[in-house]
């Protein structure tokens, strides 16, 4: 059967059909090791980040609050005035009254909707 067709024909298709089997399981590999390779990177992007945030963290809550006002680089008034605020505690949380009376942000049973 082969033999019908000439070789000038039957080189230049096997040549295209070696290249193309050869090809996509080529490009597949690649595609899947880039993947790998940008989670990687992503993931050690990632790591760095917090590493560098856990230290600022740390710097933050062990300073006091004249050296945090002082790292803003305010005036010497605005520095008074942010330490101040700094050490005042906050009379209440920010969501206060929007929970019921007890506390619970649980309905009750009995309860009609709101």
């Amino acid at each position: 059967m082969l033999s019908l067709i000439p070789d000038v024909i039957k080189l230049p298709v096997a040549i295209t059909l070696g290249a193309v089997l050869a090809f996509y399981p080529a490009r597949w590999l690649g595609q899947s090791e880039g993947r790998q390779m940008a989670a990687t990177a992503a993931l050690t992007k990632s790591v760095q980040v917090l590493r560098e945030r856990n230290t600022i963290d740390d710097e933050v809550s062990t300073s006091d609050a004249a050296a945090l006002c002082a790292d803003l680089g305010l005036s010497d008034d605005d520095k008074a005035e942010c330490v101040r605020r700094v050490l005042s505690p906050d009379p209440e949380p920010a969501d206060v009254g929007h929970d019921p009376e007890d506390g619970s942000a649980v309905r009750q049973p009995d309860c009609q909707p709101q």
